[in-house]
This record gives structure tokens, sequence and C-alpha cells, in this order.
């Protein structure tokens, strides 16, 4: 990480640059670990690339757990060090540690237990059920692994280093190609596990990056110290850990249980229609790679800037942060249109799998302008210690209106597979343009500022 990188008085424009652009390649490292797993569950069959594609809204609990740790903590490490409190930013650090370790327990006797009636569900028949749980029940189990990595990256990301998770994925990318076709099919004295090798080989990279990445912490200002006294719950800092993350965690559940509900309704169109939902859904995760990037970078930047009440620079990183955004999602949007039909076709050469894949990628291209809305706001949200904003967006963007949405579409108007998403976008850019509304209303009320200050839109 540069030593000079400064996140409250350098420059915003060049911090953006510095942390978004690392933190986006570590994103897309992270999807392009994903990709090879549904490429490589289309070897299989389409049946597993289907049972992949219904299995994501489990594996999304463990993300949303960990999204949770990662925005919650890394708001509440920056603020400390903001305000030059290394103490308190070393009791949040070991505290995020154990708030994840509890959390897993807790998740993984959720996934475990509760996956098959979550399955049953979606529609699904027992033979789909049963193919699906080989790779969720490792994944879950794995849970504990993956939540204390998200923590060491999150106390990574509070010192402004992006670089160190990216790295990890660059190289769990070539390693994942190579074990990936291994514990699928075997080789030697390793027998074939099918889907299941899948989630061994991504549990055996996890592993071996949790290593790395608390090597990188402790070559930083704020470290973890393998002391049993510096995990001792302090109950002031943990609540404080709790109320930040649980909020964050609760709206991407709901994104979980948006996925639920969604897949639902999309198994009356069947199995490829599924699997061609899926394999675009991954897809499309490369396109907003960019977004995620500057969500980091605005709430690493914005988080200590919070803390050291330069709430000018917070104003600034936002607006900066939407207006990059934007313009890079246009952009994506052109590309994921244009080459919709032949990206979908590298995971399946099932025509109905390619024309609901394609489908939907054509349409989510006029949404992507208004993501970065959503995710910065996100980020501001965090920064200001009122991730709570975070949790009823998301319940009514996740859930309430997409169900309210897609059951009208199917059910009353006798919509197809496309009438669905479309419906969705109209839903995406109204809330959107409430959403900036929201952020520039709570800046002018945290701040304290005049709203004139804040008219730029």
């Amino acid at each position: 990480m540069d030593k000079k990188l400064n996140l409250t008085s350098n420059p915003i424009g060049r911090l953006l640059r510095q942390i978004a652009i690392p933190a986006s390649t570590g994103s897309l490292f992270q999807t392009l670990f994903n990709i090879i797993d549904t490429f490589y569950a289309g070897k299989i069959s389409p049946e597993s690339l289907a049972a992949l594609a219904k299995s994501f809204p489990l594996y999304f609990i463990i993300v949303a757990a960990g999204v949770g740790i990662v925005s919650g903590c890394n708001s509440l490490i920056g603020n400390a060090i903001g305000e030059r409190n290394k103490i308190a930013a070393s009791i949040y650090a070991h505290n995020t540690i154990v708030y994840s370790i509890l959390l897993s327990f807790f998740i993984t006797f959720i996934g475990i237990y509760f996956s098959y009636d979550l399955l049953k569900f979606m529609g699904n028949n027992e033979e789909n059920i049963m193919l699906a749980k080989k790779y969720t029940d490792i994944i879950f189990l794995g849970s504990i692994i993956f939540l204390i990595q998200f923590s060491f990256n999150s106390i990574l990301n509070s010192q402004g280093d992006t670089k160190s998770f990216r790295n990890f994925m660059l190289v769990g990318i070539i390693a994942n190609i190579i074990l990936n076709p291994i514990f699928i099919f075997g080789l030697f004295f390793i027998p074939a596990f099918g889907i299941a090798g899948l989630a061994i080989s991504t549990m055996l990279i996890q592993f071996v990056g949790c290593i790395y990445l608390y090597s990188k912490v402790n070559k930083l200002e704020i470290k973890i110290i393998l002391n049993i006294k510096n995990f001792y719950i302090r109950r002031n800092f943990f609540r404080n850990i709790f109320d930040q993350a649980m909020p964050i965690t609760f709206s991407l559940f709901m994104v979980s249980v948006g996925g639920f509900i969604l897949l639902s309704f999309l198994t009356i169109f069947g199995d490829k229609a599924i699997a061609g939902y899926g394999s675009a859904l991954r897809f499309e995760q490369v396109f907003i790679l960019p977004i995620i990037g500057l969500n980091i970078a605005v709430l690493s930047i914005a988080g200590q800037n919070f803390g050291a009440r330069r709430y000018d620079r917070v104003r600034e990183v936002y607006f900066k942060g939407v207006s990059i955004g934007i313009l890079v999602m246009c952009f994506s949007g052109i590309i994921i249109y244009l080459l919709s039909e032949p990206i979908i076709s590298i995971f399946s050469n099932d025509l109905e799998v390619i024309k609901f894949g394609s489908s939907y990628l054509k349409i989510t291209a006029f949404i992507c302008p208004v993501y970065p809305i959503f995710f910065i706001s996100h980020a501001l949200f965090s920064a200001l210690k009122k991730s709570y904003f975070i949790f009823y967006m998301n319940l009514l963007r996740m859930v309430i209106l997409p169900f309210i949405i897609v059951w009208t579409t199917i059910n009353i108007m006798n919509g197809y597979f496309h009438d669905i998403f479309y419906g969705l976008l109209i839903m995406n850019w109204i809330l959107g343009l409430l959403v900036l509304l929201i952020a520039r209303g709570l800046m002018i009320k945290t701040f304290k500022e005049q709203k004139k200050a804040f008219f730029i839109f």
C-alpha cells in the first residue's frame, strides 16, 4: 500500500483512483472466480448449472453477512482512525473477528438445517434439491473461513489497502482453474466429487486466502495480535459493530430473499430459463465491479473524513463517486447489450438457455446506469453510521416492490419472462432518483449545511 495514502488530506480524485481501481480489480477477480465455477458446472450437466444458479440465494446469505462486516466495520475503524483514536480502532478490529466467528456459527446452523426447505420453496424437485445441497452444505460448513476473511478485508479497507485482496483473488483464480476439474472429475487418488468439487475447491482457496490476508493486516498500523485478552468482547464496541453491520447484513439478506422470490416465479418458465438467468447474472456482475470498487473507496474515504469532521470531503467524494459511476455504467450497458448472446453461449450451447440469458441482459443493460446511485449511497449511509437506511431501501427495492411487480406481471397481465424485467427496469429508475434525494437531504441534516450548498442537480 502506498505509505503516502492519507484519506483525510490527499485529493479526492486521486484517492478514488488509488482505492477504487485495486478494489474493482479484486472484485473482478472474485467474480471471475465465480464465473469459472459456473463454467465448470455447465460442463457437468445443464442440471448442475441450474442447481448452482438456484443455490446462489443461499450462498448469498454468507455474502450478505460478509459485506455487512466489511461495510459496517470499515466505517467504525475508519471513523476511529479519523479521530486519531488508535486504541478504539484496534478494539474494533479484534471485536470484528469475534463478531464474525459468532455469526458464522449461526449461519452454518441455518444453512445446514434449513437449506432443504429453502430450495423446496423455489419449486425444486427432489433430485435438484439434493444436487444443490451437495454444493451448499460444504459452503455453509466453511462459512467461518469466509467471514474471518471478510473481517481481515474490512481492516485492510479501512486503512486504504484494497490491493492485498486483489492480489489474493488473482492467485485464487489460477488455483480455481486448476483445482475445479480435479475435484469435479477426479485425479489419481482424488475421487470425482461432481458439483461438490466446486465447493471443495472454493473452501481450500479461501482458507489459504485467510492466512495471506492476516499476514497483510499485520503489516499495517492497526494489527490483529493473537492474544486471548485482545479478543475479549467489549460490550459498547461490540454493540456498535452489531448496530452498524447487522442492518447492512439484513439489507443484503433482502437481496437473497428477493432472489428466492424471483427464482420461485421464474421456475414456471423451466430449468433452462433458470440456467440462462443464472449465467447472465454472473456475467452482469463483471460490469458492476467498477461500482463495487467505488463503493469501497467512498466508504473508506467518507468514513475517515466523517470521523475527522471533514464534511466538505464527505460531500465531495459522494457526488464524484456517483458521477463517475454513472458514466462508467452507461458504457458498460452498451457492452452488455451488444455481447449478450455470445457471452451466454460460453456457459451453454443450448439455444433456449442462450435466449433466456440474453433476453435478461438486454434489459438489464438499461438498468446499469442507475446502479451507482444505490451503491454509492449505501457507502455514504454506512460512513455516516446510518446503515438502517440501507435495510429499508433494500427491503423496498429487492423484496416488496419486485414481488408486487412480478406477481402482477405473471398473474394479472399474463406476462412472459422478459416482461418481468421491464417492470423491474422502471422500478429501479424511480427508486434511484428517490435515493439521490434522500442522500442529499441526509447530508444537509447531518452536516447542518445550507441547502444551496448541496443543490448541484
